[in-house]
């Protein structure tokens, strides 16, 4: 014990225990934290590489793409010409199956 050195009080011993107790208790933590952490980077280490096994056999085994459709172009409503056409189509087809009176 120092010379210069003061007497602690019951107050000051209780709470410099509590202290102490809670700097073993804190390290304890933190090993289990570290535990936990790298016990999860295992398993998503171990799921990612399921995942990516999964998508190779789904991609080695994925049917051909299906053959893409071409679009009609695109009829405006507002275009004189082609409502006129469709109109002319009308009335052949009513003439052709005998309707045109």
């Amino acid at each position: 014990m120092n010379k210069n050195a003061k007497p602690q009080s019951e107050q000051q011993i209780a709470r410099a225990e509590k202290q102490r107790v809670a700097r073993v208790e804190g390290a304890k933590a933190m090993i289990d934290v570290d535990k936990d952490a790298i016990a999860i980077r295992k398993n998503m280490e171990r799921l990612r590489a399921l995942r990516l096994a999964k998508e190779a056999e789904d991609a080695a085994n994925a049917p051909p793409p299906a053959p893409k459709k071409k679009k009609k172009a695109a009829v405006k409503k507002d275009d004189p010409k082609a409502t006129a056409q469709k109109l002319a189509e009308f009335l052949a087809t009513q003439r052709d199956t005998g309707r045109g009176t």
